[in-house]
């Protein structure tokens, strides 16, 4: 059997999903399972189990009938048996429907009306959920597994030499992604926690547990986000990982993640690491799965900013 999956989205999106393929894969461990994502989500691919074959075609962009086309007839030319569609999207509907394969399956509303088999899409649901809704015509019916990723070794060897590096393999580490990158600012994403308020968690934290090192990650687009941290707080150790793998390796490692609402927090939760996570707009519950181990606090005001310190250092220290 030869499914293919079109997955919009990010890469933390790209996680979210995984549970679904990989249940698919228990289900029918036989079958070929390729996705259809967008190039800047092609990496959390490096962490997946059950993916064959990653593509790449960018939803997003103001795509030509000529772009659509090709993208039909790469699909086409693999002869899939299943194709399952994550939007709801006319477009992505009809694309489907002209690859020719025999089973289409997507969520009800837009573009139903060019599949095989609609499920009803209840986005008040953890997200993973949702995803997971889409195996019921296969019938699956079991309840949503857990996130979980699959390191590569090399990557797990990568952190453990970092760790040593950073001089923290013995003592254990609190690990802070603050999401700073460039690309949520053009976006105007509220995913932003500002450095000062990150000074006062990291000095209280240092105050109380001396012993126990703070890392900051930083990311491709985090050297203004680290470099003002460090004025701040000089003694944080910073680490940068250069692929997902290596990313989900440091954070396996951490007694405790802080993070904003990005795909760092994402692996936080597949690596099972204790996690307090900031949030804005979005509803911590449609992205934090019901476990004492991941812990949400929301922005009273719906900006991320607004948290207090002191909110976060109360979860910090009273669980």
């Amino acid at each position: 059997m030869r499914v293919v999956a079109l997955v919009p989205g990010g890469i933390g999106d790209q996680i979210l999903f995984f549970p679904t393929l990989d249940d698919l894969k228990r289900h029918y461990p036989d079958a070929q399972i390729d996705v259809v994502v967008e190039p800047r989500s092609k990496a959390a691919y490096r962490v997946s189990k059950s993916v064959h074959e990653v593509l790449t075609f960018d939803f997003q962009d103001r795509n030509s009938l000529a772009d659509w086309g090709n993208l039909v007839g790469t699909i086409r030319d693999r002869e899939y048996d299943i194709a399952i569609a994550v939007k709801q999207n006319w477009l992505v509907g009809l694309l489907l429907w002209l690859t020719g394969i025999t089973t289409r399956i997507g969520y009800q509303g837009k573009g139903a009306v060019f599949l095989t088999h609609a499920v009803p899409f209840k986005s008040s649901q953890y997200a993973a959920a949702v995803y997971h809704d889409l195996l019921q015509p296969l019938t699956i019916k079991t309840s949503v597994p857990e996130l979980a990723v699959n390191v590569p070794k090399t990557d797990i060897d990568w952190a453990e030499k970092e760790q040593k590096r950073l001089g923290v393999h013995e003592t254990g580490y609190i690990l802070i992604h603050g999401g700073s990158g460039q690309l949520s600012q053009a976006k105007e994403l509220d995913k932003i926690y500002p450095v000062e308020k990150w000074h006062q968690i990291i000095q209280n934290f240092q105050d109380k547990q001396p012993d126990l090192p703070v890392v900051v990650i930083k990311g491709l687009d985090d050297e203004q986000f680290v470099r003002s941290l460090l004025g701040s707080s000089p003694d944080i150790k910073v680490t940068a990982p250069d692929d997902i793998g290596k990313l989900a390796a440091i954070i396996a490692g951490a007694n405790l993640m802080l993070s904003t609402d990005s795909a760092a927090l994402q692996l936080s939760v597949a690596v099972q690491t204790y996690t307090i996570a900031l949030f804005g707009l979005t509803d911590p519950a449609k992205l934090l799965p019901k476990n004492d181990k991941f812990l949400a606090i929301e922005s009273p005001t719906g900006k991320t900013a607004d948290i207090s310190p002191n909110a976060v250092l109360e979860k910090i220290w009273g669980g």
